[in-house]
């Protein structure tokens, strides 16, 4: 039996669960408590990073103590403490690596910084027990990647955005039109009476030989029709929503397609080759659909783990804690590991964008 506590302060969500593996390798989600800042941010239109990291501090001890005492386990039945360490939002990431250490070092655990983006990368193994090797796609606020998931530890980014992430041009879309944050959910909402023919949005990308994202020159296309036909009726905002979302899951068609015709090339002897796909973006039913239907089309299995565990959350954090111990990897385990705003999941890859004295963002 393995017990792992994590704690997730990425960004803003306060979350910490504890996980459990049993004698027989099936793992078990023991409690899982998130505590959401929309209503803190709602009002600026986005996450601010200030008033993320001190609601961490004001909630985080109370979040950790719930999760504890929702999953029947003492502090000292825990075998190790999994926190995430990068990348986010470098204040959120310091509360809760800072946390993570303290905990650890008073009751004499082993300490596991964990990058945010493997816990997504294997949440699919919790939830569906996918065995490798596993084709990811994220699409959050904050990323939009690729990712060949070759084992714990080893992954292979094959495409990312070039510019803006897909949940940040659905956020920026919904500024642009009045919607209130979250856009995600706001946008996808009006999209549902809206025409998605009444606007020919841009499909960026598409045709690229390279699977790689861009979403920028989408968004200015529809601040451009926003702005033609301002002032904007209700009806206008719903088909500017539709077209926009439309224009999305054409581009993510052509771009995750090509993605899969490499996976078939590079791994021939996987029979039942899948496809997982992580992150809040995930939660739109419309690219969901468009999902199954390019797997459907390609002989892929489509595994889209639980909204709850797709959007941030700490029982990924402790699985990809879980993960590292059973597979002896210790990681970054050191108790001066400092937390990191740039942390990408494929450290070989030469970076498409962001690259500075911080080091790549994706």
């Amino acid at each position: 039996m393995i017990r792992v506590l994590g704690i997730e302060t990425s960004c803003d969500e306060t979350a910490a669960s504890v996980v459990a593996l049993d004698g027989g390798g099936a793992p078990k989600i023991l409690s899982d408590i998130v505590l959401s800042q929309i209503e803190e941010h709602a009002a600026f239109g986005g996450v601010v990073p200030e008033i993320a990291a001190r609601a961490h501090v004001e909630a985080l001890d109370g979040i950790i103590e719930a999760a504890l005492a929702d999953s029947g386990v003492d502090l000292a039945d825990i075998d190790a403490i999994a926190a995430t360490a990068g990348p986010g939002l470098v204040g959120g990431l310091i509360v809760g690596l800072m946390t993570a250490k303290a905990i650890a070092a008073a009751a004499n655990k082993p300490l596991i910084a964990i990058n945010h983006l493997e816990g997504h990368a294997l949440t699919a193994r919790l939830t569906d027990g996918l065995d490798f090797p596993y084709l990811l796609l994220l699409v959050s606020g904050g990323h939009t990647q690729i990712v060949a998931v070759r084992g714990v530890g080893d992954y292979q980014r094959w495409a990312t955005t070039i510019d803006d992430a897909l949940g940040e041009a659905f956020d920026k879309t919904a500024k642009m039109l009045g919607l209130p944050y979250p856009g995600g959910p706001n946008v996808e909402k009006a999209a549902a009476t809206g025409d998605a023919a009444r606007f020919a949005f841009p499909r960026p990308m598409k045709g690229s030989a390279q699977p790689d994202f861009s979403f920028s020159g989408l968004k200015t296309a529809v601040r451009q029709a926003a702005t033609a036909i301002a002032p904007l009726s209700d009806q206008d905002v719903a088909d500017i929503c539709a077209s926009f979302q439309a224009a999305v899951a054409d581009a993510l068609d052509d771009r995750v397609s090509r993605a899969l015709n490499r996976f078939r090339q590079e791994f021939p002897s996987e029979l039942k080759p899948a496809l997982v796909v992580a992150g809040g973006v995930a939660a739109n039913r419309t690219i969901k659909t468009t999902l199954e239907a390019i797997c459907q089309k390609a002989g892929f299995v489509f595994v889209a783990p639980p909204l709850k565990l797709c959007t941030d959350n700490a029982a990924m954090i402790a699985w990809a804690g879980i993960e590292r111990l059973r597979a002896g990897i210790s990681g970054e385990n050191t108790a001066d590991f400092v937390p990191r705003s740039r942390w990408p999941l494929d450290s070989i890859s030469a970076p498409m964008v962001g690259s500075g004295r911080r080091g790549a963002k994706a």
